[in-house]
Formats: C-alpha cells, sequence, structure tokens
C-alpha cells in the first residue's frame, strides 16, 4: 500500500510517515521520542508550549492547535484523565478528516473510551484504545507493554506505530472498552500489589528487622519479579520522591477502576484498601510523591510514623 498524505503508518515496516501526537507529560515525552527515533515524521501539541520544545529540538514538527495535530490523519493522545480526553477528542472529532484514527494511550475510563467511540463513528472516524503498560523509563527503553482495541482495520494500520513505542503489543479486540478494562484491571492489580508489599515492610520494620534485607528475600525468592522488585526497592529506601507514578494519579486509577467494577457488578474489596491508602498518603501531603508512599499509611497505621 503506498502511503497517503493523510499519515497512515506503512504496513511490514517500522517506519510512520505522520503522527499527530497530543500531551506531552513524561510518559508522552518519551513516546514522541520514541517515535522520532523510528523514522516518524511527528507534529507535536500540548497546551502548555514549553513542553513541545525538547521534541522540537529533536526534529519535531510543533503544531498550534488540536486541529493543526489532527491535519497527520493519525493523532496519538496520551493524556491525563477523562476530563482531558473529553476536551481533546472533541476538537479531534471536529477536524479528523474521514477515516482518520484517534490512538488514545492513557489510561482512561471505560464510560469515557465508550462515549468516545461512538462519537467518532458517527464522523467516520475510528477510535483505539491503545493504553501503555509501563513507567517513563521503561518506555523511553522500549521495554514497555501496549494493549491495543479497535477496529481491526484502524489498529492494523497503526501497528508499525505501536512496534515503534513499546516492546509487545497485546490484542485485546475490536471494541476500544476491552483495551480501557484490561488496563485498568492491570493497575488495579499492581496497586493492590505494592499496598499489600507496603504492609509487609511495615510487619518486618516493626518487628526490628532491617528492610534491606526482607528487600533481598522478596528480590531473590517467589516474588522476584519487576513490580516486586522495584517497588520493594524503593519502600526499602523510602524513595519515594524518586517518582515513577504518583499517589494522585493513581488515586484516579482506583476510582476507574471502582467505576468499571460497579458498572459490571464485579466487587473489588481490595480496591478500597488501596483507595483509603492513598487518600491517607494525599491527606499527608503526598500526593506528587511516588505512589509506593502510601507505605507510610501502614507505617503511621502501625505507630511508626
Amino acid at each position: 500500500m503506498t502511503p497517503q498524505a493523510t499519515g497512515v503508518c506503512r504496513p511490514g515496516t517500522e517506519i510512520c510517515v505522520k503522527i499527530g501526537f497530543v500531551g506531552l507529560g513524561r510518559m508522552g515525552q518519551a513516546m514522541a521520542h520514541r517515535l522520532l527515533e523510528a523514522g516518524c515524521e511527528v507534529l507535536v501539541f500540548n497546551r502548555t508550549p514549553e513542553k513541545t520544545k525538547p521534541l522540537a529540538a529533536a526534529g519535531a514538527a510543533v503544531a498550534e492547535s488540536v486541529a493543526e495535530a489532527a491535519s497527520a490523519g493519525v493523532v496519538v493522545t496520551m493524556l491525563s484523565d477523562d476530563d482531558a480526553l473529553q476536551a481533546v477528542g472533541q476538537d479531534l472529532v471536529e477536524s479528523l478528516p474521514a477515516d482518520g484514527v484517534h490512538v488514545a494511550m492513557g489510561t482512561h475510563g471505560v464510560a469515557a473510551i465508550r462515549t468516545l467511540a461512538a462519537t467518532h463513528r458517527t464522523r467516520g472516524q475510528h477510535l483505539i484504545a491503545a493504553p501503555m503498560l509501563g513507567r517513563p523509563e521503561a518506555v523511553a527503553a522500549g521495554a514497555a507493554g501496549i494493549v491495543a482495541a479497535g477496529p481491526a482495520q484502524a489498529t492494523a494500520r497503526c501497528a508499525p506505530l505501536f512496534a515503534a513505542i513499546g516492546r509487545r503489543t497485546f490484542d485485546a479486540g475490536e471494541d476500544p472498552v476491552a483495551a480501557s478494562a484490561v488496563k485498568i484491571a492491570n493497575n488495579f492489580l499492581l496497586g493492590s500489589a505494592i499496598a499489600a508489599l507496603g504492609e509487609a515492610f511495615v510487619l518486618v520494620e516493626k518487628s526490628g528487622v532491617d528492610a534491606a534485607v526482607f528487600q533481598d528475600v522478596v528480590a531473590d525468592g517467589l516474588f522476584a519479579c519487576p513490580a516486586y522488585v522495584t517497588y520493594g526497592r524503593t519502600i526499602a529506601a523510602k524513595s519515594y520522591d524518586e517518582v515513577g507514578f504518583t499517589a494522585r494519579l493513581a488515586l484516579k486509577d482506583v476510582t476507574l477502576a471502582l467505576a468499571a467494577a460497579e458498572a459490571v457488578e464485579a466487587p473489588l474489596p481490595t480496591a478500597n484498601v488501596w483507595r483509603d491508602r492513598l487518600l491517607s498518603a494525599i491527606a499527608h501531603g503526598d500526593g506528587e510523591r511516588d505512589w509506593a508512599v502510601m507505605t507510610q499509611a501502614h507505617a503511621r497505621a502501625a505507630g511508626l510514623a
């Protein structure tokens, strides 16, 4: 297939012709840099223009508006919450050409994705939900995963885009809501694991054990996997200012998990414990620290802090 001027990806290669990119936080920066390194022509937009400068220096073109970014025909959004997605999504609905593709790669609620997908369809456009699995440093290293769901033809069209950003794309089918549900469930599992890990560290600390000893046990035993090793290291060192994901953003994710569970009548009792620990951390001024800081809430409950 010959690449069209509207900015499709070239099937069978890892080179993308032209991609709009909206949302340049830490994740968005890492993703857009990956696309540039893969040889894509990237047209970036951010509500805070200052954030476009590192990408412009790396070779990206800077759009003056969401509508200008939409001229690429394929537009990635990496936005912090559903309100931002709704605002940007409406602009994209109004400005994407027919057969244009909106690839929503942030973590969004199932209701928001379902509504936006329907709106895009009324204009003959396509929505792919393709949330990222991994922290910004994993994205930068090409080690993050992607869960993608959307119309098969549009998803195939963007396969080289996903290959440029991540190490593997998990196909969740043709309904964009499926990718959202998978990402929410994944984050629920990770958040609950960190909460339990924090409780375990508080137990050993209150028992007079050096946290480094328990970290060594975790890192070289049944739990020797990236989640427990990475966050165990953070908790043992109390290095909560080295932020991979903030407690405030995690609160957004647990809220999405509880809403998704309520919609399908699936109880998530562990999510309520995770939520309460995050609320405690935020109430104590730790909202912008790494979400493993919820361990401090466990410590306070145990009389350690």
